[in-house]
């Protein structure tokens, strides 16, 4: 498996960022790590190991990318305003700086040839960021894989809301949004898979992920939102099954 490690100044935050890349070619994949970890979260709990197939294979290029939640929805002893404003800061660091190098990394993997669209990925906060992504932006991210997540911004930053909060609030979004709306036809050409278990620590996970489910369904958008049994808890070993399982139909 090719391996890449990159050290890259953020403009839009102020300091070094890091990132690696797993494969050398294929759908581009920006992995968004769980609640407060690092770029190499996923590589250490065995996660890119899970994809290996798929990555060895041309079909996925992963690309681990730090996150910024001790200063956003993490970092409780600040005042809202401030966690939002950090977290609308990295939502900017991934549209206007990451994205452009995913790009830049993929289409030289490719031949030369870019690939139409990014998906997102992640488990626990990270899926909130990778359904956050597609929401959001659903003219750059066409394919979302989130596992086990909590989705309104409200369950991070209570009693505080403004233009932000609803912005970085996928549910609440789609929630509002109307079924004229053009992201909504963009929505139904994407590739949308939501999977959660029902097992110890999912209980929040697993509310949020029903409201999900309805919200797309009252839109017409052909999501696959699953629930997995009983014995799946909010845990690694749920994850890394779960991974290739959807990775096999996602990538089909």
């Amino acid at each position: 498996m090719k391996v890449e490690y990159y050290k890259e100044y953020s403009n839009i935050l102020g300091r070094d960022m890091e990132f690696k890349v797993f494969g050398h070619a294929g759908k581009p994949c920006i992995a968004f790590p769980a609640e407060a970890k690092r770029f190499y979260d996923y590589e250490d709990h065995g996660l890119i190991g899970a994809m290996e197939y798929y990555i060895d294979q041309g079909r996925i290029q992963v690309f681990c990318v730090d996150s910024l939640d001790n200063e956003s929805w993490s970092a409780n002893w600040k005042n809202p305003h401030d966690r939002i404003l950090a977290q609308e800061a990295y939502f900017n660091y991934i549209i206007n700086e990451f994205v452009p190098r995913v790009y830049e990394i993929n289409t030289e993997g490719n031949g030369g040839e870019a690939v139409d669209g990014i998906m997102t990925f992640g488990v626990s906060l990270g899926a909130y960021h990778a359904l956050n992504f597609l929401v959001r932006r659903p003219d750059i991210f066409n394919h979302v894989l989130a596992l086990s997540g909590i989705y309104h911004s409200g369950f991070f930053i209570k009693d505080y809301a403004n233009e932000l909060t609803f912005l970085n609030s996928p549910l609440d979004s789609l929630r509002v949004m109307h079924k004229n709306h053009p992201y909504v036809e963009l929505y139904k050409r994407a590739r949308i898979i939501i999977c959660v278990g029902q097992g110890a620590w999912e209980d929040i996970c697993l509310e949020e992920t029903r409201k999900v489910d309805q919200a797309l369904k009252n839109l017409g958008i052909p999501a696959w939102v699953d629930y997995w049994g009983y014995d799946r808890p909010h845990d690694w070993p749920s994850w890394l099954e779960q991974v290739p399982y959807f990775l096999y139909h996602i990538l089909d």
